[in-house]
């Protein structure tokens, strides 16, 4: 079995795959502290939890943008499994041209989801990705990593209204039943949720016109459903694109 885990800056997603099946998935809290002897811990609780034998883990694969959780991570796969996990990062082949002006300057997770995509389509392809920040990243036809653009993300956009406008509260990241909200929880949900699938939309569509080919519009990350429903330009929504890449990722440099 493979163990293919993303650490965001928010969020550590976690998967196991059997072959090319994704047999079992977790979701964490991203928490730089945390020892490798924690996270064994952890792992082997979930594992527990899908009656999945921990033990029959015989390879791993990391992408990570938190350097510091890295260090925990690799001794836990060291540790309690016995095996050195491959981290993803510069010199791994990745079967992807990176078309970057310094290809070391975008995310393993970035990577990873233009890899997932483009295996998927096999053609052009613009992937959102809704994590602490939301990226969006430009694959051409000939399987090349283009560019793209980072924009802050949504719970990041409603922390900031929190904490910087005395009056206004903590609200919960939901679809508003209509535009004009009647009180302010209401009208700040309908402001970041409907403001933000403007901002998905405007840039998708000037992606579009700087670009001389056709692309399929794919989103993931925990918040892609929410935003991809009230898309125009967002064609599939799948949360587990990344795992799917990371699996990728472990075949290409067996």
């Amino acid at each position: 079995m493979l163990l293919a885990i993303d650490v965001g800056n928010t969020n550590t997603v976690i998967g196991v795959f059997t072959g090319t099946t994704l047999g079992a998935h977790w979701r964490l809290e991203t928490r730089e502290g945390r020892t490798a002897d924690e996270y064994a811990a952890l792992l082997h609780g979930f594992f527990a939890l899908s009656e999945l034998p921990w033990r029959s883990v015989t390879a791993a694969i990391l992408a990570t943008v938190v350097p510091a959780v890295r260090f925990s991570i690799e001794g836990m796969c060291q540790q309690h499994l016995g095996l050195v996990p491959l981290i993803v990062g510069p010199g791994i082949k990745s079967g992807m041209p990176i078309l970057y002006d310094n290809p070391r300057e975008v995310g393993a997770d970035r990577i990873v989801n233009a890899v997932a995509a483009y295996e998927r389509w096999k053609q052009g392809c613009i992937v959102v990705d809704f994590g602490t920040a939301t990226t969006f990243d430009v694959v051409t036809p000939r399987g090349e990593y283009l560019g793209g653009a980072i924009a802050p993300g949504l719970i990041i956009s409603a922390d900031a209204l929190y904490e910087h406008a005395a009056k206004l509260p903590r609200v919960e990241i939901v679809r508003p039943r209509t535009v004009i909200g009647k009180n302010t929880v209401a009208s700040m949900q309908a402001g970041l949720v409907f403001g933000y699938v403007g901002l998905v939309d405007e840039i998708v569509e000037r992606m579009r016109r700087e670009v001389d080919f056709p692309v399929k519009v794919l989103a993931t990350g925990g918040l892609a459903p929410l935003i991809a429903r009230e898309s125009r330009t967002i064609e599939e929504s799948d949360e587990l694109l990344t795992l799917t890449g990371l699996r990728l990722l472990h075949e290409r440099n067996r």
